[in-house]
């Protein structure tokens, strides 16, 4: 279907009247089996419902509330962060690693930007995404505030650490490409209402999964029982993500509200599947991970450091959620949380492979030493 809009080159967000658009078959087809699941008689679907509610309240509508404050105030300021980096000089590196600090990917998304036009150097990329997080610090956040306010300042820190010593003693001569576009994401070019809709559950969404977070149980809001529109915001969800041409990050020049929706889309569909996986294999299979994973317990930090090495961040969602229901150590997530680079690595690998590269293994080396650090000296923090 062909879209309209209603500000045709005016500079500002156009409003396509397409709600859902053509579906992508493979994504579809995941969306229907979740669908059937939630479904389904008996427990399969009444533990389904459950946790896809568990799911929107605790994780989706802090995402979308995050990445719409942090989209918005860079619509809004309209500040260059590029050049800000540039003239920072000794402050350059740790500038880096708080962006690459904040949750979810844009920070660090910027700092390779900002690369790849020669405004920073490889010691603020390495910083960059040696603190970030990703998107599974939306995770840790929501469900163990506790923890995160651990590993977020722990991988700053290794971050400003790591960047200084590239930046000191860095002999590899790597070509910064200047002009580079890191802008590898599709424009989506207008703001549809399917955007808008997806803030009408996230409302009541967000104030119920902040009472939780204050340990005050709400049954229902407005009227409605607080799995209603739980459930409405992930249907709606789902079907944005079954549509949608983003595979990792959105488009800048987007409007917050759609990038809003996209990403936030992306992320919940795989905390979802981690839910599912986690309860259904103790439910269902009767594994428990726990107790599997304890048997190899000393591997378990490299397991991780080395899931970190994975481009993107469904895989590091796994991992939280894997230790947000104590199967995995805290020093597995530290290791993978400093390993981890997020969908930043994805601009890196397009524009400059070499120094994506050089980058993810100098991450590495930090995130091992971390890692084991509390593995073999507090084996039971945060645990």
């Amino acid at each position: 279907m062909n879209t309209k809009t209603l500000l045709p080159d005016s500079g500002l967000p156009r409003v396509g009247f397409d709600f859902f658009g053509p579906f992508r078959p493979k994504r579809l087809l995941v969306v229907l089996t979740l669908l059937a699941l939630a479904l389904a008689p008996g427990e399969l679907g009444a533990l389904t419902r459950e946790l896809m509610t568990n799911a929107y309240v605790q994780v989706s509508v802090f995402v979308a509330a995050t990445l719409l404050l942090f989209y918005g105030s860079e619509r809004l300021f309209k500040y260059d962060m590029g050049a800000t980096l540039k003239r920072a000089r000794f402050w350059q590196v740790p500038m880096a690693s708080f962006l690459g600090a904040t949750p979810g990917c844009g920070g660090a998304v910027i700092v390779v930007a900002a690369y790849t036009s020669g405004n920073v150097g490889l010691g603020a990329v390495v910083a960059a995404l040696t603190a970030t997080m990703g998107d599974a610090a939306f995770l840790l956040i929501a469900t163990r505030p506790d923890a995160a306010a651990v590993v977020l300042p722990v991988s700053l820190a290794v971050g400003v650490m790591s960047g200084w010593l590239v930046d000191r003693f860095n002999r590899v001569d790597l070509p910064v490409l200047e002009g580079a576009s890191c802008e590898v994401a599709p424009r989506i070019g207008r703001l549809r209402p399917r955007d808008i809709a997806y803030l009408l559950p996230g409302v009541p969404g967000l104030v119920v999964g902040g009472a939780q977070l204050a340990q005050i149980q709400i049954d229902s809001l407005l009227g409605l029982p607080v799995m209603t529109f739980a459930l409405a915001g992930t249907a709606l969800g789902l079907f944005i993500w079954a549509t949608s041409p983003v595979t990792a990050m959105t488009n800048a020049k987007d409007a917050p509200l759609t990038r809003m929706a996209e990403e936030t889309s992306f992320i919940s569909v795989w905390v979802i599947g981690a839910y599912l996986a986690y309860d259904y294999a103790a439910a269902f299979a009767g594994i428990d991970i726990t107790a599997w994973f304890s048997a190899i317990g000393p591997l378990l930090p490299l397991i991780a450091i080395a899931v970190g090495f994975i481009p993107g961040c469904g895989p590091q969602v796994l991992v939280a959620t894997l230790y947000v229901n104590g199967a995995i150590p805290f020093a597995a997530l530290i290791g993978n949380a400093i390993s981890n680079d997020g969908d930043a690595l994805f601009p890196a690998i397009a524009i400059n492979p070499r120094a994506a590269a050089l980058a993810t293994i100098y991450s590495a080396i930090p995130a091992v030493l971390v890692a084991y650090g509390f593995y073999l000296f507090a084996p039971g923090f945060m645990n």
